[in-house]
């Protein structure tokens, strides 16, 4: 682990930093705020130092400034940037420049501050009428996974109770792959939290490298919500691999079996389809040059991005068949869950 000077200057950073050393990590503390790893022999080699790489530095006024992140929230924040995991269609391939180090932020109680700015605005929950009881919603790094971290930085439970005491109508939501959901457990959240776990049918998990297995997270969510938190399922990216109407049947019935019989159970799902850009392909096949992750560009159907570059998405009949088909099976094995979006 490496620590920034800016970023010792914060309490929670230094907390970061002891919390490590503690666990046997080596602490780095850098001269100054540029965060350089040594020159790899090879681009593999550069990529798994990165992984490997936990950064604790200090987010500056532009990371704080908030951005739209339709369909799932009105805003999204950052308590962190990447992800140590080896998810061979990780949609940050695309999205991240440079290296894949995780950096994580020290100035968390700065970054919460923030958001009181942007209550009652917003495009997605702050002007629906299918979830206004949301309020006005904030999603915590969806350009990392928070809780596979949680252990080194108790961000996600300072922002759990800053959303708890916060009284106004707002949530806090953000998604992981991770079952480390103990820091969490008995913490004021007044319900103003909603835990998704990221999820997928059977066949696609092998491709997850490095984060809990499936039946982990579920038991885990299911314990979140017997704690009282508001829980969800992001089903993604979904993909119709070979028996996947049965794959997907069988994931749906394994998450009604955990959360059976839980009183008061507030449960979503959201609906996520495999999608890769030119860019992003050839980064993950970079990264994973053995990967049997279908990017078959003539399969697919060619979309523009609102920022008018190229992605390659399933073809219209083929999504329909799933959203119809993914849709009954949740109306069937979780008729409590609300789906709120497909894409």
């Amino acid at each position: 682990m490496v620590i920034t000077h800016s970023a010792m200057a914060w309490a929670h950073g230094r907390e970061i930093a002891a919390r490590a050393a503690s666990l046997g990590s080596d602490v780095v503390e850098l001269p100054g705020d540029r965060v350089v790893l040594p020159k790899a022999a090879d681009k593999r080699t550069a990529y798994k130092d990165a992984k490997s790489t936990l950064a604790v530095v200090v987010a500056p006024a532009g990371k704080r400034r908030l951005q739209p992140i339709p369909p799932s929230a009105d805003w999204r924040f950052d308590l962190a940037e990447g992800c140590h995991a080896h998810c061979q269609y990780c949609y940050l391939a695309g999205s991240l420049a440079g290296a894949p180090i995780t950096r994580v932020y020290a100035n968390v109680g700065e970054i919460l501050d923030d958001l009181a700015a942007y209550v009652g605005q917003g495009s997605v929950t702050s002007v629906s009428q299918a979830r206004s009881q949301e309020g006005t919603t904030f999603e915590a790094s969806c350009y990392a996974d928070p809780l596979g971290v949680e252990h080194l930085t108790g961000s996600l439970a300072e922002a759990v109770r800053f959303f708890g005491a916060w009284e106004a109508p707002v949530q806090l939501r953000f998604t992981t792959k991770f079952d480390g959901v103990e820091p969490l457990l008995g913490l004021a959240h007044a319900r103003r939290v909603r835990v998704r776990m990221s999820v997928n049918a059977a066949p696609l998990i092998r491709f997850e490298g490095g984060t809990s297995p499936l039946a982990a997270r579920l038991a885990a969510l299911g314990r979140l919500a017997r704690d009282g938190y508001r829980v969800g399922l992001t089903v993604a990216p979904i993909q119709p691999v070979d028996g996947w109407r049965e794959a997907y049947t069988a994931l749906f019935a394994q998450a009604a079996a955990e959360l059976e019989g839980i009183p008061d159970l507030d449960l979503t799902a959201e609906l996520i389809t495999h999608r890769f850009t030119p860019k992003s392909k050839a980064v993950l096949q970079a990264w994973y040059p053995g990967t049997a992750l279908d990017l078959d560009e003539d399969s697919r159907s060619r979309k523009l991005t609102k920022f008018g570059s190229t992605k390659f998405v399933y073809p219209a009949a083929l999504m329909r068949d799933m959203r119809e088909a993914l849709s009954t099976m949740i109306g069937r094995e979780l008729p409590s869950a609300r789906i709120l979006y497909w894409t």
